[in-house]
């Protein structure tokens, strides 16, 4: 339910659920071509600015402030992973997520816009984009599945 309410949050997303599709974990024959990539899970930070796409009003920050601050986030993300949650306590923007430590949960890649979809499935497991602008803020993405 997560992942539908934030995806209806985001600008240009779908309204209604995308078509099925083969899981991700299908094992391709011996010799067939793997199958693609179909889904991810992912958590992020966002730091939102004035203006930005669904904008708390208490959000005074411009967006060269939330960009320098989106890139602190992820120098402090890169030396220390563990500190995610607290991370996302202290910079993130995102109300919807916020509460579950940024916890975005799994998703196709046709649900989000696709300068995020493109960081979420670009990544490895565990690895940390990097500052990914849409009209929501910016976001730091890090791949859970």
């Amino acid at each position: 339910m997560l992942v539908a309410t934030f995806a209806l949050a985001v600008a240009g997303c779908r309204t209604s659920p995308p078509a099925p599709t083969a899981a991700a974990s299908s094992i391709p024959a011996p010799g067939a071509a793997p199958t693609p990539l179909t889904f991810v899970g992912a958590e992020h930070i966002l730091v939102a600015y004035q203006g930005a796409l669904g904008v708390a009003k208490t959000v005074s920050r411009t967006r060269a402030d939330a960009k320098t601050r989106a890139d602190e986030a992820r120098a402090k993300l890169v030396a220390e992973p563990a500190t995610f949650e607290a991370l996302v306590a202290t910079y993130s923007d995102d109300e919807l997520t916020k509460p579950t430590g940024g916890k975005i949960g799994n998703f196709e890649r046709n649900v989000f816009l696709p300068a995020f979809s493109d960081a979420a499935f670009g990544i490895a497991v565990g690895g940390i984009s990097a500052v990914v602008e849409t009209p929501r803020g910016f976001h730091i993405i890090v791949r859970t599945q």
